[in-house]
């Protein structure tokens, strides 16, 4: 019984796991690598035997040749060389070479201690097959002492002869005895042998080790298992390693600790909600199913302007009817939008308020979760989309109706009128170039807005930039008599930007000063250092100025001070709108300041930067 219990156990289970895989393994191993070894060592044998007897019939070959007259003087003198030849280059250990003549012959041997056999015919089946001309004779013989041999028996033939097929003057015989090489596998099977019976040995001495380190940590997991089911939580089991055993006992450790947790679960659970509610982005009202505040947090005591919200009715503290409340949180659209008035301000602050009611398992509703989302910026940003697809459309409209009027007009019957044809491809000219340059800056506001307008900053001396401006525009100022000067304050001499971009802002300040300012006015350029780290360039005209109700809108896009004016012209109310996007880009800043029938002045500061583009 005991040695059954013994066997069932996983400590032993491993142990003999692990040595009969080893087993398995060394068994396999060794198959393959003493049949490889022997194999490869037999292989070398009877090729090295081969060269050897190829080379030695090659010898033999021309010595039979040379004393094929037959004389008995002739035929000593061949036997005697051919036992020279063999004495001395071709003794091969623990072989018997025999050369033999056409008849079978022994005329010469490489056994001393057989030399009597010299004159003898030697009747072996492989002589005679070699002796037939079959080339290639070789088996493998065990002799009267058990001992296995090689056997090559090779055909000469006459040396140098050019009839087909050549005569055979002879053989080489040739008994080689294997037994160093089998010695040899034998030792490698009795080293394998011994190192597998080393290997299985650790391996059971290790596989114990192994086994201890596996079993231990179990034993000690059903010992605190038992602890835990007894109620004792304070204990923690033992973590030996990162394997899948300390992933249980880890795991196991923080089951133990989220029981223990469980016993004060619903004061944690609380404080962690006030926690969550506290810091919300949202505001969150919750409500019982009487419609009373239970919970409020910080967020939405913010919006809704309260110092305390619990204890009062919902509908109250929204400030909406209750049978809207009720619709709300029964009905199928659960959200609406609350306004409410922000202090000191002309501006709503818009609230969305999404009702969700809390079931119970099992029964009906609850209670009512409420949240508030302020989306007063998501208005804006939809109310400015809309407002831009409006211009646009607007924009595109009225020069589309104008040519679409003129070329009616013309395919009516005032294309004949050559006066009258010509000022209406005019005036058809004019409205597609408006166009063109509405798309254009349509375009360039689109690809600053996604950024694939990259600055190329270079060097560029600021008094040159704001002359070549002032020079640009010298021919519209001396229509309309208006003169102009350039101030640069001293210290300022080059500065690294984005000249294009620069040019076309300072060119949109300079044609709307122009346009604006009255026969006999005066445009100043100005550009000053405020500070160590930034440089302002600044266009100033007397002329028209802009009423300060305009002033806070006159960046936005397609925003006209006098719509009617800016668009005869042939403004396209993007110009400002691009020229701030431009300076945005360089990291500055524009604003503009401006007095009704006084004048305005358009102020840009841009960073003082470095050649790598780095603020200084």
């Amino acid at each position: 019984m005991r040695r059954g219990r013994l066997f069932r156990t996983i400590q032993v289970k491993l142990i003999i796991i692990y040595v009969l895989l080893i087993l398995i393994a060394m068994q396999l191993i060794g198959v393959y690598f003493i049949s490889t070894m022997k194999t490869s060592l037999t292989d070398s044998f009877t090729s090295s035997l081969n060269e050897q007897t190829n080379m030695l019939t090659v010898f033999v070959e021309d010595t039979l040749t040379r004393g094929a007259a037959g004389n008995e003087a002739t035929e000593k003198e061949i036997s005697a060389e051919l036992n020279s030849l063999l004495s001395s280059l071709f003794n091969i250990s623990e072989a018997d070479i025999q050369i033999l003549d056409a008849n079978g012959k022994v005329l010469a041997t490489s056994d001393q201690a057989q030399q009597s056999i010299v004159g003898r015919k030697n009747t072996t089946l492989t002589v005679f097959r070699a002796l037939q001309g079959i080339s290639n004779i070789e088996e493998d013989i065990i002799d009267e002492d058990n001992v296995r041999k090689k056997v090559i028996a090779r055909p000469a033939y006459e040396y140098g002869g050019n009839v087909e097929p050549r005569k055979v003057v002879g053989a080489v015989y040739i008994v080689a005895s294997m037994k160093d090489l089998y010695e040899t596998v034998n030792r490698i099977n009795r080293i394998f042998v011994s190192g597998m019976l080393i290997a299985l040995g650790l391996t059971g001495v290790l596989g114990v080790l192994l086994a201890h380190t596996i079993t231990t940590p179990i034993k000690g997991l059903t010992r605190q298992v038992s602890a835990v089911a007894d109620g004792q939580f304070d204990k923690q089991v033992p973590v030996y390693g990162d394997d899948e055993i300390g992933q249980l006992s880890e795991a196991f450790n923080h089951m133990t600790v989220r029981l223990q947790e469980a016993l004060s679960a619903n004061e944690e659970e609380k404080e962690k909600l006030a926690s969550i509610l506290a810091n919300m982005s949202d505001g969150v009202i919750a409500a019982d199913e009487n419609g009373t505040v239970i919970v409020t947090n910080r967020r939405a005591r913010e919006m809704l302007d309260v110092k305390e919200g619990t204890g009062r009715p919902l509908a109250a503290l929204l400030g909406m009817p209750e049978d809207k409340v009720n619709e709300l949180q029964t009905g199928v659209q659960h959200s609406t939008l609350l306004r409410k008035e922000m202090e000191n301000s002309e501006e709503e602050w818009l609230l969305r308020v999404t009702f969700t009611p809390i079931h119970r398992r099992g029964k009906t509703t609850s209670g009512t979760i409420a949240v508030l989302q302020d989306v007063t910026e998501q208005e804006k940003l939809e109310r400015s989309r809309r407002e831009f697809v409006a211009n646009v459309s607007h924009e595109l409209r009225t020069p589309l109706t104008t040519i679409k009027s003129y070329v009616e007009a013309l395919d009516d019957g005032a294309l004949e009128d050559k006066s009258l044809a010509g000022r209406f491809v005019g005036v058809i000219r004019g409205e597609s170039e408006r166009m063109i340059r509405l798309v254009t800056d349509l375009l360039h506001l689109s690809r600053l807005d996604s950024n694939q307008a990259p600055l190329r900053r270079k060097a560029v001396g600021v008094r040159e930039m704001l002359e070549e401006v002032s020079d640009r525009f010298s021919f519209q100022m001396r229509q309309k008599s208006i003169g102009s000067s350039v101030l640069i304050e001293d210290g300022i001499e080059n500065v690294w930007l984005d000249r294009d971009q620069i040019d076309q802002v300072l060119d949109n300040l300079m044609s709307n000063a122009i346009k604006y300012t009255m026969d006999g006015g005066h445009i100043e350029i100005a550009a000053r250092k405020p500070d160590a780290s930034s440089m302002a360039i600044s266009v100033k005209d007397n002329g028209m100025g802009i009423p300060q109700r305009d002033i806070s809108r006159i960046f936005d896009r397609f925003f006209r001070v006098d719509k009617a004016r800016s668009r005869n012209m042939g403004g396209t109310g993007l110009g400002l709108s691009i020229a701030r996007e431009i300076i945005k880009a360089h990291g500055g800043a524009i604003e503009l300041e401006s007095e009704w029938n006084e004048g305005t002045t358009v102020t840009f500061t841009l960073p003082t930067v470095h050649e790598g583009g780095e603020a200084v």
